[in-house]
């Protein structure tokens, strides 16, 4: 077994997400205890356990340091880059099945693009259910823009989108995590993505991500949560088919980092795609094996 820590979705070393990778090459994977104690002994936010099954084709399971999750955005972009640069895919297409379903990815010499499952519609909240959110992190609803409201969406992981006015108010966000690990419980969600409409020429939105019900109490960088921001957007108006959206997260964690996404709608089914770079900071030894 391979193992490597990636840094997604930026090109800078120790900036954007840091992503454990193991490369498994045909062999099956590990018993699931394994699996999640060495996600737990990397410690970073996701793990992906890499397993090929065919010339470009690939299966991933996906570990927090507590359990398995069905997709995770950053850590695709990592592996496919740690693949890419160990030689183990070329530049183009590939296929990853992932428990979020069959994905298609799209491997370039600067990037990787992966499409996100299809968009999910959750639930949305009651004024009251939504000042609720909005105390979780020190803010009130007259932190909220007055044109959107808070809603859960899915492009693989079901999560609150839950809109601020500006980057003020952005910043200014402190979550009481014993809160919002219940509210995650209690919406059967993974957590919250907080995000202001982009203030800066190029920027589609400034965001931050909390998932404390994973031990997750933020993160620098999230694919799946800024897909589903991006079919959010796209349903009021704010972004369109065709274009590439630029999403900023991790700044309010030192760890600037830069998810770009893209939409298309054929007849009424959209599809979202998320990519980003990544770069490459360690290899590791498993010892023992």
């Amino acid at each position: 077994m391979e193992l490597y820590i990636a840094d997604a979705f930026t090109a800078t070393r120790f900036c954007g997400n840091q992503a454990g990778v193991a490369l498994l090459g045909r062999e099956p994977f590990p018993e699931e205890g394994f699996l999640r104690a060495l996600a737990g002994e990397l410690k970073h936010s996701e793990t992906a356990f890499v397993r090929q099954t065919g010339e470009r084709s690939f299966h991933i399971r996906y570990f927090t340091p507590a359990e398995e999750v069905d997709l995770c955005g950053h850590a695709t972009i990592a592996a496919f880059t740690v693949l890419r640069e160990t030689g183990g895919v070329r530049p183009g297409a590939c296929t990853l099945t992932t428990r979020s379903g069959v994905l298609e990815i799209g491997v370039e010499q600067n990037a990787v693009w992966m499409d996100m499952a299809p968009p999910a519609q959750g639930r949305t909240f009651s004024a009251e259910e939504q000042a609720e959110l909005y105390a979780a992190y020190g803010l009130t609803l007259a932190d909220r823009p007055a044109q959107l409201e808070a809603q859960a969406v899915s492009t693989g992981l079901m999560d609150i989108l839950l809109p601020v006015k500006d980057g003020a108010a952005l910043g200014r966000a402190v979550q009481d995590e014993r809160t919002v690990t219940a509210l995650s419980r209690r919406y059967g969600v993974v957590g919250v993505h907080m995000f202001c409409l982009g203030d800066a020429p190029g920027v589609t939105a400034r965001c931050r991500n909390f998932a404390p019900l994973y031990a997750i109490p933020e993160e620098a960088a999230t694919g799946t949560s800024n897909g589903a921001l991006t079919d959010y957007l796209y349903r009021r108006g704010l972004v369109c088919p065709g274009g590439e959206n630029r999403f900023l997260q991790g700044e309010a964690m030192g760890k600037p980092s830069e998810i770009l996404s893209r939409l298309t709608d054929t007849d009424g089914k959209v599809r979202v795609r998320v990519g980003g770079r990544a770069v490459l900071s360690l290899r590791c030894a498993l010892l023992g094996e």
